[in-house]
């Protein structure tokens, strides 16, 4: 008797995982009955992404990107800010379809979220530090106090690699703001970031001492587990953008450099057939 009832049980969470794969897998459904698609995006400053103070409109490298995703869907666009604490739970708890929000591809992240196999760019950290820090290596930072967002793929490295102390904050205006404040000696986040404020007067105290970008990796956009549809749609998109160039286009327009890799998809892509666009 126990054993038919472990059974039906069994059974029972087939069906209910089943069902819940595919109520996850209806995302591109849902996109297209509301024609609107619900994007996270992460708004840390430029060139990713930014909030006009006067009509607090997202501008940015991951706007752009969010608004031509939802042109090639053939729907209206909806960015979401999220920070690096917060982003995966927004994106598991339903409050946004996709994530263009600075997340590297590491295998941790991979083992609770699908993600589109194109990646859009290739990205690696720097670290600002102040001038005269004595700083010029990365193994300069054993032992010392290092900033970075909670989250973030460059912890693992800068302490199990370099030895650096690290010191964890919510966003990295917060992170920022220690680093000013004589909190951390560096402090560590996606490199065209780091080296859109050595433009800024703010910072002309600080610099990027280190040659090297720290781990360089993939970006990509991440979606819910099992959303092979939707997966599948971005991922053409993605590679119809290495196609045409327009990722470079929108790199130098928004200030996001391109990348080596990043040329690199385009020349592996731009012979491919043009994609269509959702009507």
């Amino acid at each position: 008797m126990n054993l038919l009832f472990s059974g039906k049980t069994l059974a029972a969470l087939g069906l209910l995982l089943c069902a819940s794969l595919a109520q996850a897998d209806a995302t591109l459904d849902k996109v297209q009955q509301r024609h609107k698609v619900s994007i996270g995006v992460i708004l840390s400053g430029p060139p990713f992404g930014t909030i006009d103070p006067a009509t607090g409109e997202h501008l940015g490298y991951n706007v752009e990107l969010a608004k031509g995703i939802a042109k090639q869907l053939g729907v209206e666009v909806e960015t979401v800010s999220v920070l690096a604490p917060n982003r995966v739970q927004f994106l598991q708890q339903g409050k946004v379809d996709l994530l263009i929000a600075n997340m590297q591809y590491i295998d941790e992240r991979a083992e609770i979220l699908d993600y589109v196999p194109t990646p859009y760019e290739e990205v690696g950290g720097a670290a600002l530090i102040r001038k005269g820090a004595g700083i010029a290596k990365w193994e300069d930072l054993k032992g010392k106090p290092v900033c970075v967002s909670q989250g973030s793929n460059f912890i693992k490295p800068l302490q199990e690699v370099y030895g650096a102390q690290i010191k964890a904050f919510r966003s990295q205006s917060e992170s920022l703001l220690s680093l000013k404040g004589n909190g951390c000696v560096a402090a560590v986040h996606v490199s065209p970031t780091m080296h859109a404020l050595l433009d800024d007067p703010d910072w002309s105290g600080f610099e990027i001492p280190l040659a090297d970008d720290l781990i360089p990796s993939k970006s990509v956009i991440w979606v819910r587990k099992g959303e092979h549809d939707f997966q599948a749609r971005l991922d053409a998109i993605i590679r119809d953008w290495h196609r045409s160039g327009w990722l470079i286009q929108v790199g130098e327009r928004t200030g996001m450099a391109p990348s080596a890799a990043l040329r690199q998809l385009h020349e592996q892509f731009k012979n491919a057939a043009p994609l269509a666009v959702t009507p």
